[in-house]
């Protein structure tokens, strides 16, 4: 049974060392030292972060900035699933546990999204984000950083 709970400093190698393996932050060059650099930056600097455990093991983990978007509004920074755990439900635990911190600072949040990356397109998208628009070269050239945003629908 996954647990999700608040990372912790000693979660930062476990993650770091399977986050670098994934193609996706590998086209952002994302290395094993600045893995580690920035996840205890964000642990440092009280952003949000969360991650699923799994039989012992770190399976997932998201990174929230609670005023990341414009200096006024939460921004999903991140969110990571271990390969051999996607499509379990893992990154949904994950987004619904982000949504819920979001909503006590906003009603809004935001995130981007690679255009290359349809699957997170689509997972974001049967989620209830919506794509607002496009930065193209945002990141790294030749990519297309897609904006998108949810707001809370009140109870």
């Amino acid at each position: 049974m996954p647990t999700l709970r608040d990372m912790r400093p000693a979660d930062v190698e476990p993650l770091a060392s399977w986050i670098v393996t994934l193609p996706l932050l590998q086209r952002y060059g994302l290395t094993l030292d600045g893995a580690n650099r920035q996840f205890q930056a964000g642990l440092g600097r009280g952003d949000t972060l969360l991650t699923v455990e799994e039989d012992s093991r770190l399976v997932g983990f998201a990174w929230m900035l609670p005023n990341g978007a414009f200096g006024r509004s939460p921004y999903l920074r991140l969110i990571g699933v271990h390969p051999e755990c996607t499509s379990r439900g893992v990154g949904a635990l994950l987004l619904d546990a982000i949504e819920a911190r979001a909503w006590t600072l906003a009603d809004v949040l935001f995130l981007l999204v690679s255009d290359f990356n349809t699957r997170a397109q689509h997972f974001y998208e049967r989620q209830g984000y919506h794509r607002i628009g496009a930065l193209a070269d945002y990141v790294v050239p030749g990519v297309a950083e897609l904006l998108y945003w949810k707001h809370r629908v009140a109870e």
